[in-house]
């Protein structure tokens, strides 16, 4: 919430990345920004990575957008995320919006 009070709606998701990435680190909070996770198929691995934007103490997955209306393949990617990392929490945060509550999205895998 901090990042957006301060930084508001409007600019690129990179800039709202860096910006969480900074108020981690001010609050004393792990994360890592742009996880490479290999990707898997029926046990195999290809050779391929996707990226995790924001990774929270090894557990927590964050997708961050900065969009005008919230897709359901944005909502399916978070999904993915989980699963195929096996994470249990991730959050969706688009940040193209007046109060950031209304772009904050919890997503629980496995529960």
């Amino acid at each position: 919430m901090s990042v957006h009070k301060e930084m508001g709606p409007g600019l690129l998701e990179s800039v709202y990345e860096y910006c969480l990435m900074k108020e981690f680190e001010l609050r004393g909070i792990f994360a890592e920004n742009q996880v490479p996770v290999q990707l898997q198929y029926k046990g195999f691995m290809l050779g391929k990575d996707y990226r995790i934007d924001i990774l929270v103490e090894r557990e927590i997955v964050i997708e961050l957008k900065a969009v005008e209306i919230v897709l359901p393949v944005h909502e399916a990617q978070i999904i993915s995320h989980l699963k195929l990392t096996d994470k249990r929490l991730g959050f969706l945060i688009n940040f193209n919006v007046p109060l950031l509550k209304e772009g904050f999205r919890r997503f629980v895998n496995k529960f």
